[in-house]
């Protein structure tokens, strides 16, 4: 009997600035550091195109669903490295002028677009100084996405997303699913507290790989980000992690230590809810 083959993930960190020409060209460069590694899947952060000064630059730099600059940078990079690349998140735009859907794509290694993700839950957070409420510039998306790839089933998600396991439950009925994506740019504070222990707790609970791609550092905006971008195996063991600054996070998703898993501990049949 043949042995499904191990497929290599990547996951990329940056520390996005204002320009977008500037950050393109850093997460092209990570891009291809992670190709040359072997990656057949790269992930890249939220925001990874742009941290604007104000919420509203996102707005500014929006893109109609099918072409754009960002678009076809990822559409590009990706057949020309011949890998899955799943483009963090970008601004698309959407029906109400001051706001953006924020979009995470999936290319295959053609180039071509196989998945489309707006992101569901929106950022809220205020405590003294520090306040955050994503729904002044992004309309939050309806429906779960996932989609097939080597490694199997890919559900799609973003940042703060991550504190909400029921969208993950949705996503993992029926086959389940074997690989979480999870492209972020969680704060500094909230990061600290609990990004770890969010992602190896929804690749616990799902019996699945979990593969993180965040910001990390100080930003020109002067937001800092948590960064630890990580792969998590299905029994919740942190695989590979890079705790600040721009680098590639890579591993290997393997189908014996899934099947191993679900086999010696069958949670996701014993499901009743």
């Amino acid at each position: 009997m043949s042995t499904p083959n191990l497929f290599r993930v990547a996951a990329v960190q940056t520390v996005s600035g204002t320009s977008l020409e500037a950050n393109l060209a850093r997460a092209g460069a990570l891009i291809d550091e992670a190709a040359r590694g072997g990656a057949e899947l790269v992930l890249l952060p939220e925001y990874f195109c742009l941290m604007g000064l104000r919420e509203t630059d996102k707005v500014a730099l929006r893109e109609r669903d099918g072409d754009g600059p960002v678009q076809r940078f990822l559409a590009d990079a990706a057949r020309r490295h011949g890998i899955w690349l799943v483009g963090g998140t970008l601004p698309l735009w959407c029906e109400d002028p001051a706001r953006v859907y924020n979009t995470s794509l999936a290319y295959d290694p053609r180039g071509e677009r196989v998945a489309r993700y707006d992101k569901i839950h929106l950022f809220g957070f205020t405590r003294g100084s520090e306040s955050y409420d994503e729904g002044r510039s992004i309309l939050a998306g309806t429906q779960p996405v996932r989609f097939d790839a080597p490694c199997g089933p890919v559900a799609m998600s973003v940042c703060y997303d991550l504190r909400f396991p029921e969208l993950y439950r949705s996503l993992a009925r029926g086959d389940g699913v074997n690989l979480i994506l999870m492209p972020a740019a969680f704060t500094y504070t909230t990061g600290q507290a609990h990004w770890e222990i969010l992602l190896r707790a929804r690749a616990i609970e799902n019996q699945c790989y979990v593969l993180a791609a965040a910001q990390g550092g100080r930003h020109e905006n002067g937001r800092r980000t948590w960064g630890h971008s990580m792969l998590v195996d299905p029994w919740g063991e942190v695989l590979a992690m890079l705790p600040e600054g721009e680098g590639v996070v890579s591993g290997t998703i393997d189908p014996a230590r899934l099947a191993e898993i679900r086999q010696n501990l069958p949670a996701l049949r014993h499901r009743v809810l």
